[in-house]
């Protein structure tokens, strides 16, 4: 609650008390004693005599309900008959429990009220409940007084949801088009179409059994299943058609022909896809959170697929399917050019891969070097944690000077309350004072400004342009140190976006030498072309007064220290004495001296303190006090004294390079300081730690499934030899848009080494059964990837255009949409466009090199005639 309960005040007035011979014990004792609920008993309550008629309640009004009454008060009855009453040396009214914190909404004073998500609830539940709950009590809010809701992080929750709908709508019709262009017959394109409804349908009944819930994350893994999905299909459906076309076997009888052929190389392909996976759901940490939800809607999608095109599929494709007659390819019109294009290009292909196959040695050298390149290319790219997402809106941190006042405070937010609502893109600001990022104080402020919808802003106004000017603004308001900061990636972990650090006393320095610390790393900081926008998190060191109370003169005065202390705290501080109802609630009761009597050091000398014999002392008789300058607040981190220091990365940097840079100026430090990460930065490194291991993880996976599936060390090989390939593309992608080496680039990746195996598996499963049937390695292998080129290249491509509109994607959840998209998109095109000629070569490679003997065909031919 950012504004106030309402309290009985009671502003005392020193000078009058002291006239009077009054102290605030004196006050507090009377209102206790005034102002209390009283059980009175009843009338004719048991035990009674024989003979009582009657029972009743007896109501004493002890508690005092307004000022008036509590002004009544008697404080002392004097023996003249007159008395001094609470109203004649105090004001009363009926004010605020707290005035440590107050709103403004676009600048115009309101009572805010913040609320936070419990751990397990939905974000836009949450939202329509609070939104359900105050449309009913408006009807109870006094005439003038409205609600509105400047701050709700949901709609990026909803919008987000929405485009990626959008993205999975857009990459269903585009993989739809793929396959008519490739297939050129509706029911051929129907079937892998009416695939995708029903794997997610069995998806999202597993994610539920499993309390997963449909939010981002899930709904990117959807987006790139859809291209997944119909994979299996389109290989069962083209194989099928081909053996119509070929063999002239009926619909049924080219279904089970071509099930007997591909059903190895779907199983396959369906384990590989899910093993590859399935390391990511056992990462640990929050990032483990972000792995754990993607994981298993990609690993549950691509079983259904599996299992869809081993039972659905074929009972589809020889129930619905016709015979063909003839060629029942188009030789007409755009059709027609495809078709002979493509024929061509089959062709040409097949010769090729001859042709590179009898150089297979020069092109494993070439392969080493796109390998080399690759190693390079990949440690270039910046990394960093998650990709800052336009969220609608933007938070604004405000530290005045340890000293300002509520009133400075507020001209400084009134400032940037003007300035952001000059932008067009604006739609409100709402302002708390009393809090911030670094503490509670007089000095402190939070902004939170919301902006308009993301369709109603172009790229000129994303929240980090806009956070920019903003910026560029308020960093000419000398009053004051405020910045316009991106709320984090991920709530919860971090107050905005950036890195959070904090600097320890680890040796027992001390206060003055940490801030001496503190000071050195900021001037090194200051210097740094790396680093923007740093800040220390941490209520500055502030003027103070210390009281100095001589404690001899103390006893002459028959002063004891607890009336010291509690005339002190009754007129500076706010002493609660009990409490009164109002409105149907019962609230506090509070004391203190009214604001003009305590501005000064001299008002705290003037009070007074009754002595044993009941004279009034000042407190100048026995005290003084000294200014001096020290912490407002002492932080601890991990048991060591520490200042929390925030910043990002500067323009044309990452955050890993941030990272780095302060790691780097910490180390120049004294001896016995160090430090520590927290929030996303902490998550940061050390997901980049762990990175390496978790793809290390997922292609020991795939390796050992293949081995066993295979019962063979050399397939595997020649299988995972193409996984660099696609990586290639993914890394090239990203660099060429100037993306990072962040979380979603990392599932990207680990999607890739999944495809990239499945395109080899299409050609080496092929290649293995012609050798089985006798066939050299050289035939078998061009005439697999003949065979499967067709294949390779609709699955491929349904994927490739699958993705592209996250590679493309703009509004609420767009850079997350563009990191997984890109790298995947550039991954998919290199692992298609490389693959397609180096599977070749690594099969014929590695049979060489594990001596695997060619089929005897001599003793295929004896056969027949020992037979005879």
């Amino acid at each position: 609650l950012f504004a106030t309960q309402r309290s009985m005040r009671i502003w005392m007035d020193p000078d009058k008390m002291v006239g009077l011979k009054l102290t605030a014990s004196d006050v507090t004792a009377a209102i206790s004693a005034q102002n209390a609920q009283v059980a009175a008993g009843r009338i004719g309550a048991t035990p009674n005599p024989i003979g009582q008629q009657i029972s009743a309640t007896i109501n004493v009004q002890g508690q005092l309900t307004n000022p008036e009454a509590f002004g009544a008060i008697v404080l002392r009855a004097n023996p003249d008959g007159s008395s001094v009453r609470l109203r004649d040396v105090a004001r009363i009214e009926v004010g605020g429990e707290s005035y440590n914190f107050s709103s403004r909404l676009n600048g115009k004073p309101s009572a805010a009220i913040g609320v936070q998500l419990s751990p397990t609830a939905n974000a836009l539940d949450t939202a329509k409940g609070v939104r359900a709950v105050m449309t009913e009590l408006q009807q109870y809010f006094p005439s003038g007084i409205e609600y509105e809701i400047p701050y709700d992080t949901s709609p990026f929750v909803e919008v987000s949801i929405e485009k990626v709908i959008h993205t999975l709508i857009e990459a269903m019709i585009l993989v739809f088009v793929v396959m008519y262009v490739f297939l050129q017959n509706i029911r051929y394109t129907l079937i892998p179409t009416l695939v995708v409804p029903v794997a997610l349908l069995g998806t999202c009944a597993v994610m539920y059994v499993s309390g997963f819930s449909i939010n981002v994350l899930t709904m990117f893994a959807m987006v790139l299943a859809i291209g997944i999905l119909v994979d299996d299909a389109i290989v069962v459906v083209e194989n099928v058609e081909r053996i119509m076309a070929q063999e002239k076997l009926s619909p049924k009888e080219a279904t089970r022909k071509a099930m007997g052929q591909i059903s190895g190389a779907i199983i396959g392909i369906t384990l590989v896809l899910s093993a590859v996976f399935i390391p990511m759901a056992f990462f640990p940490g929050a990032v483990g959170i972000i792995y754990q939800q993607f994981s298993l809607t990609m690993v549950v999608s691509i079983l259904f697929s599996g299992f869809l095109a081993l039972s659905l599929t074929p009972a589809l494709c020889g129930s619905f399917l016709k015979p063909i007659k003839g060629d029942h390819h188009e030789k007409k019109g755009v059709f027609g050019i495809f078709n002979r294009g493509f024929d061509k290009a089959s062709h040409g292909y097949s010769r090729t891969v001859g042709g590179i196959i009898k150089r297979s040695g020069r092109f494993m050298v070439i392969y080493v070097a796109l390998l080399v390149g690759l190693g390079w290319a990949y440690l270039q790219l910046p990394s960093s944690f998650l990709p800052n997402e336009d969220q609608g809106f933007l938070i604004v941190d405000v530290q005045a000077p340890a000293e300002a006042s509520t009133d400075r405070t507020t001209e400084v937010v009134a400032q940037i309350e003007k300035i952001a609502l000059s932008e067009k893109a604006v739609e409100r600001i709402i302002a708390i004072n009393g809090y911030s990022f670094s503490g509670s104080g007089q000095n402190a402020a939070l902004a939170f400004i919301t902006l308009k919808d993301w369709s109603d802003r172009g790229p000129e106004d994303s929240a980090d342009a806009i956070a920019k000017r903003i910026n560029g603004q308020i960093f000419g308001i000398r009053d004051a140190i405020a910045f316009s900061l991106s709320p984090p990636p991920i709530q919860g972990l971090g107050n905005s976006s950036g890195f959070t650090f904090r600097l320890q006393d680890r040796a027992g320095n001390g206060q003055t030498a940490l801030g001496a610390a503190r000071d050195q790393l900021m001037a090194a900081i200051a210097k740094s072309p790396v680093l923007a926008g740093v800040r220390i998190e941490g209520m500055p060191d502030a003027a103070q007064v210390n009281l100095l109370i001589d404690r001899e003169k103390a006893n002459t005065f028959g002063v004891t220290f607890g009336d010291i202390n509690s005339t002190i705290t009754a007129n500076l501080g706010s002493s609660y004495v009990n409490d009164f109802p109002n409105a149907g609630r019962m609230q506090r009761v509070q004391v203190q001296a009214d604001g003009k009597q305590r501005m000064k050091t001299e008002d705290l000398l003037r009070l007074n303190v009754r002595n044993a014999n009941g004279g009034m002392v000042p407190m100048a008789s026995f005290a003084s006090v000294e200014w001096v300058r020290g912490p407002s607040q002492v932080v601890g981190y991990n048991g060591y004294p520490s200042i929390r220091i925030a910043g990002q990365a500067a323009p044309g940097f990452s955050s890993g390079d941030a990272i780095t840079e302060m790691e780097r100026l910490a180390g120049e430090l004294p001896n016995g300081f160090g430090y520590e990460w927290t929030g996303q930065s902490l998550q940061e490194i050390q997901s980049g730690s762990q990175a390496p291991a978790l793809i290390a993880l997922s292609v020991l996976f795939v390796f050992l499934l293949l081995a066993a599936l295979y019962e063979s060390w050399s397939i595997p090989i020649s299988v995972m030899l193409v996984v660099p390939l696609g990586v290639i593309g993914s890394v090239a992608a990203v660099m060429l848009r100037g993306m990072s080496n962040d979380v979603y680039f990392l599932v990207g990746l680990i999607a890739i080494i999944g495809l990239s195996a499945k395109n080899a598996i299409l050609i080496i499963e092929f290649a293995k059964d012609l050798r089985a049937e006798g066939r050299s390695t050289f035939d078998a292998t061009v005439e697999a990837a003949h065979l499967r080129f067709r294949p390779i290249l609709m699955t491929s491509l349904a994927f490739t255009l699958g993705v592209v509109p996250m590679a493309i994607a703009t509004g609420a959840s767009a850079a997350s949409q563009n990191a997984i998209g890109t790298g995947v998109l550039g991954g998919m095109i290199s692992a298609t466009l490389l693959a397609i000629f180096f599977v070749p070569v690594f099969f014929v490679f590695v049979m060489k090199v594990f001596r695997v003997k060619e089929p005897n065909h001599e003793a295929e031919k004896a056969a027949p005639k020992a037979a005879e």
